[in-house]
């Protein structure tokens, strides 16, 4: 069992300071890699899915999350306003009321939806130090968001897609849900109270949950304020389960934000807001990373993919070329001479390493490497060339296994 907060320190993926604060940690070189490589991938697969990136700035004017519901159902969650030349400026809590201004800021034809809308952005929360660990309850949060401006008709295929991107990103990473949630309303007044609306966002997930042939759990008291939603449960190392993926369906805030796209019939008619997280935060899919492999990451995620082991310093210069080579070809290569210790020293050192490449004597004069995987298969000397270009294939795909 791995504990995420000991192995990030142990590994340089991230740490804190008493000076930045609690639930603010910062990330080291390897974990800034680890972090970057998940939103390239993202961002990657939204758009061979059809979205188009959006920035939006971390702060907002309270009245904006007065008109869509945060402050009056989620302020206890959110900092304490800012007082700038006479109006108060807030941390945003939620991507989503910046995206529906950004949506209200043109107008739209029947024939743009669904708009899809994404953004890997920071949002806030007034956490209590209490909770707050390592990377998994955090203060400063990086959202992979998305929101799906679309009609009635479009939502369950949007939802359904959404939930599809999802089982693709976490075959990628290796992560397998303990179960999928419906989260519906509970009692008291942390809700909107629209009973109809939620009765129809509700049946909509569950139409997309029946249609896509997943088991899932239907629980009161666990959906957003404005909306009911499908929710991605994992678990830690201890067992404490945890949302890390979301899709969500919300008539709310278009009614709020008075969103509108010109139908067919050349009227104004009201969008539905589909909220989707693929990975949900940064932060969280990292923490659940280091402790389901261990260090050991996929080779498309691990901040050193391959480690290159010259025996002796008469290899170092045919060694340093080939790390040139793979950082050609876009592959996070490093060079582990024998100043850093004996052969079976450095194969040591970089156990968590993806893939070592020994070159020797014999490898220099064949342009060859004797290539051992992280999983301890040794490989015959083959063509250094092959064999990079064959890494960075499996690289580019997103595979999980380490060879074919």
């Amino acid at each position: 069992m791995h504990d995420h907060r000991k192995l990030g320190r142990e590994l340089g993926l991230f740490d804190t300071d008493p000076l930045i604060g609690a639930g603010l940690p910062y990330w080291l070189p390897d974990g800034a890699v680890v972090r970057h490589t998940l939103e390239e991938y993202i961002r990657g697969a939204e758009r061979r899915a059809g979205y188009r990136h959006v920035c939006s700035p971390v702060l907002g004017k309270r009245e904006l999350y007065e008109i869509s519901g945060h402050w009056s159902h989620y302020s206890d969650d959110m900092f304490p306003p800012m007082d700038l030349g006479g109006e108060q400026f807030v941390l945003r809590p939620s991507l989503c009321p910046h995206h529906a201004l950004i949506y209200r800021s043109r107008s739209h034809s029947y024939r743009e939806l669904p708009l899809r809308m994404a953004e890997l952005g920071d949002m806030y929360r007034s956490e209590l130090s209490g909770v707050l660990g390592g990377l998994t309850r955090v203060r400063a949060i990086h959202l992979n968001d998305a929101h799906i401006f679309c009609t009635l008709e479009q939502v369950a295929d949007e939802a359904q897609a959404a939930l599809e991107m999802i089982r693709q990103a976490y075959a990628a990473m290796g992560i397998r849900p303990v179960r999928y949630r419906l989260s519906l309303a509970g009692a008291g007044g942390k809700y909107v109270a629209a009973p109809e609306m939620w009765q129809r966002a509700a049946a909509l997930l569950t139409e997309v949950l029946e249609r896509s042939g997943l088991a899932y759990e239907a629980v009161e008291g666990e959906a957003a304020f404005y909306g009911p939603k499908i929710d991605v449960q994992i678990a830690d190392s201890a067992g404490r389960e945890a949302t890390l993926s979301t899709v969500q369906v919300d008539f709310h805030q278009p009614e709020q934000f008075g969103l509108h796209y010109i139908g067919a019939d050349g009227a104004k008619h009201r969008p539905v807001m589909v909220h989707r997280s693929i990975i949900g935060s940064v932060e969280r899919a990292v923490a659940h990373l280091i402790e389901l492999h261990g260090g050991a990451f996929p080779a498309w995620l691990a901040p050193t993919q391959l480690v290159v082991l010259p025996i002796s310093d008469a290899e170092l210069p045919h060694a340093a070329d080939l790390v040139r080579r793979c950082a050609e070809l876009g592959l996070r290569a490093e060079l582990a001479g024998p100043e850093d210790g004996s052969l079976g020293a450095r194969i040591r050192a970089a156990r968590l390493v993806p893939y070592q490449a020994v070159i020797g004597a014999k490898e220099v004069v064949n342009d060859q490497v004797s290539l051992r995987l992280r999983d301890g298969r040794r490989l015959a000397a083959q063509s250094a060339a092959e064999v990079v270009a064959r890494i960075a294939a499996l690289v580019d795909a997103h595979r999980t296994d380490l060879w074919e």
